[in-house]
């Protein structure tokens, strides 16, 4: 579920609605595995750079809140690839910070149902491989990056974006914005990396904010 940036934007609605895209995009990126690749970019600053275009343009606030030296440290070598496998991936009975909303409340598969149920109703389906859960973090991300950017394209062609806000609106009420502030709140116990730390919590507001 990912779409390209949509060009040719006028007026402050479609901006926005492309900004709130993008930053969606970026945030499910850097919840996935750090591989090699994904550490230099941070570690070169364009994760930093790209997610602060995104989120200045939707509020001042939102950067001058973030620390973005932790969102240029990926540690050494491997640092980045462990921490996100000690927080997100494994434990004794589960992971310390899951990133599976069903987790949270103890109604996963209520939680993965409804979720597919969004996906469907706008003509999405889940990736068989590799499998993506519909209740993870980065797949709930994705698809708000699909919905927002229709609704910049709504926008752009003149036509109703009200479903594609709606949704949005919704989804995020019921899925990551219930869920991603118990996830910060774990993290805290945990003493992460900073840059894992900062991330949520850049996330945390941005959901609150939009």
């Amino acid at each position: 579920m990912s779409v390209e940036v949509l060009p040719g934007l006028v007026g402050p609605e479609e901006e926005g609605a492309a900004a709130r895209s993008h930053a969606y995009r970026l945030f499910a990126e850097a919840f996935e595995y750090p591989d090699e690749s994904r550490v230099d970019m941070i570690r070169q600053g364009k994760l930093a750079e790209a997610l602060g275009e995104a989120l200045g343009a939707l509020d001042p606030k939102l950067v001058d809140e973030i620390d973005w030296d932790a969102l240029r440290d990926p540690g050494q070598k491997d640092d980045l690839a462990i921490e996100h496998t000690r927080l997100f991936e494994v434990g004794v009975s589960g992971p310390p910070c899951p990133l599976c909303g069903g987790l949270y409340g103890g109604a996963r598969m209520k939680t993965m149902e409804e979720a597919v149920r969004f996906y469907n109703h706008f003509g999405l389906t889940l990736s068989e491989e590799p499998r993506e859960l519909p209740d993870h973090l980065t797949t709930e991300l994705e698809f708000l990056h699909y919905l927002s950017f229709r609704e910049a394209q709504a926008l752009q062609s003149g036509e109703d974006p009200g479903p594609y806000q709606r949704a949005q609106r919704d989804f995020i009420k019921r899925h990551p914005g219930r869920w991603v502030p118990e996830l910060y709140a774990l993290l805290g116990q945990q003493h992460p990396m900073c840059f894992f730390r900062e991330l949520v919590r850049a996330l945390r507001d941005f959901l609150e904010h939009v």
